[in-house]
C-alpha cells in the first residue's frame, strides 16, 4: 500500500500524485486534493499506477458512487456531476495547450443524463461458488480479477433486465462460465434489445441488426459494429455539425454506418468513406434512396475527393488521422474541416498540425460518456 496526496486529473481519468521516493503515482477512484492510499497494481522506475484503497482526506467534490462496481465500469461515479463537466472541460483545453494552442473551451454540453446512458455494454461471466450459479461480473480495473456485480447503472435498463435474463437460462441448463467468454448486449431508442453469448473458442455469432432514427432518418447497425452509445448527446452534435456545413460538397470520411455525413448532408453532393468491411455493408444499406456516393477504402487512400471546394467531416479512431491527410488538407486549403474525436490528445496533435492554414471557428466538447473520463470534443475550422 502506498499514499499520496492527489495533484491532479491526468487525461486517461486517474489522478496524480507524487510518492516519497520522488516518483510519479497514477491513481483511479480518487479526486484532486485528495491524501489516499492505494493498491500498486503497475510499478515502474520512474511512477507506478495504481487503484484507490482508502480515503484518509476526501474532496469536498466527493459523493458517494451509485454502484459497488463503479471502479470497473464508471471511475467518476465519486465526481460531482458539475465538478466532472469542469474537469472534462479544463481537460480538453490542456491537451490543446500542450500542442501550444491556446483556446477557451466552453463548459462541456450535456442533456442532464448521467446514469442509465449507454446501449451497450459487455459483461462477463463468472461463477459464484457461494451460491453454486452463473453471475454476471465485470473486471477489476487494471486486473484480471472478474468481478460479480449486483447491480449496474450506467447502461439502460433494458440491457441489463436482459442480461439477467440470458444468465438465468445459463444456470438453469446447468451450464459453465468458463464455457463462455462474454455477454454482449445493445439496445435502440425504442427499448428493443439484441443480445449474444461469446463461447470461447468459437466464431461469433450473427446478432440481429438494429434500428435507430437519428434527426428524422433511419439507420440499421449491428450491435457488434461501432455505433455511438449515447445517442441523445450524439443528435445534439449532429444538430450542431449540420448548422456549419455551408458548403454544396461534402466529404466524410471515417464514415462508419454514415450517421454523420446522411444526417447532416444527404441533400448535398455528399461522398462516405469507410474501410471496415462490415460498417461499409450497413453504409451502402442506409444510403439508399439517397444520392450519396459510397467508397470502401482507407481515408488517407481516397485524397483525390478532397477539392478546394469541398467541407470534410472528420471522425477518426483513437489514434487520430494519417499524416498523409493532414498533409493534403494543408495543401489544399479546403473551406470548412468538421473535426469530431472521441480522444483530444491526438485530435489537438492533428489540428496543431493544420493551424498554419487554418483557424479554429467552433470548439465545443460533449459529455457523452458520464460518470468515466472519456470526452467527445467538436473542433470547427475555416481556411485563413
Amino acid at each position: 500500500m502506498e499514499l499520496a496526496r492527489i495533484e491532479k486529473l491526468v487525461p486517461g481519468g486517474q489522478g496524480i500524485g507524487t510518492l516519497h521516493d520522488g516518483r510519479k503515482a497514477f491513481v483511479w477512484g480518487v479526486l484532486p486534493g485528495e491524501l489516499v492510499e492505494f493498491e500498486v497494481t503497475r510499478e515502474k522506475r520512474t511512477y507506478c499506477e495504481g487503484v484507490v484503497e482508502n480515503i484518509v482526506e476526501a474532496s469536498p467534490k466527493r459523493i458517494a458512487p451509485k454502484d459497488q462496481c463503479y471502479l470497473s465500469t464508471s471511475p467518476w461515479q465519486v465526481f460531482d456531476y458539475a465538478f466532472e463537466l469542469e474537469q472534462k472541460t479544463r481537460l480538453v483545453e490542456e491537451c490543446f495547450g500542450q500542442q501550444h494552442i491556446e483556446i477557451s473551451s466552453p463548459l462541456m454540453k450535456t442533456d442532464g443524463q448521467d446514469f442509465c446512458y449507454r446501449n451497450k455494454m459487455e459483461y462477463s461471466l463468472f461463477w459464484d461458488n457461494e451460491i453454486g450459479q452463473i453471475t454476471l461480473a465485470f473486471h477489476a480495473r487494471a486486473s484480471h480479477r472478474k468481478v460479480p456485480i449486483a447491480a449496474s447503472s450506467i447502461e439502460r435498463p433494458e440491457i441489463l433486465a436482459n442480461a439477467i435474463n440470458l444468465v438465468a437460462d445459463l444456470n438453469s441448463a446447468r451450464e459453465e462460465a468458463r464455457a463462455y467468454q462474454a455477454l454482449l448486449a445493445r439496445c435502440n431508442q425504442s427499448g428493443e434489445v439484441s443480445a449474444t453469448l461469446f463461447e470461447k473458442g468459437k466464431p461469433h455469432p450473427k446478432m440481429d441488426l438494429l434500428q435507430d432514427i437519428l434527426l428524422g432518418y433511419n439507420y440499421s447497425y449491428s450491435p457488434n459494429g461501432f455505433f455511438q452509445i449515447n445517442l441523445p448527446l450524439y443528435e445534439m452534435v449532429l444538430r450542431e455539425i449540420k448548422a456549419c456545413v455551408k458548403t454544396d460538397s461534402v466529404l466524410d470520411l471515417y464514415a462508419g454506418v454514415g450517421t454523420i455525413g446522411l444526417s447532416v448532408a444527404r441533400d448535398k453532393n455528399l461522398t462516405l468513406v469507410e474501410v471496415d468491411k462490415s460498417a461499409y455493408s450497413e453504409l451502402e444499406k442506409n444510403a439508399r434512396g439517397t444520392d450519396a456516393k459510397t467508397i470502401l477504402a482507407k481515408s488517407e487512400d481516397v485524397l483525390d475527393h478532397i477539392t478546394s471546394d469541398t467541407t470534410v467531416i472528420l471522425d477518426p479512431p483513437r489514434a487520430g488521422c494519417d499524416i498523409s491527410l493532414i498533409t493534403k488538407l494543408n495543401e489544399l486549403k479546403t473551406p470548412m474541416i468538421i473535426y469530431l474525436s472521441c480522444n483530444p490528445i491526438t485530435q489537438a496533435r492533428d489540428i496543431a498540425m493544420l493551424q498554419e492554414n487554418y483557424k479554429i471557428e467552433k470548439i465545443q466538447p460533449y459529455n457523452f460518456f458520464p460518470r468515466t473520463p472519456h470526452i467527445e470534443n467538436l473542433v470547427v475550422l475555416v481556411a485563413k
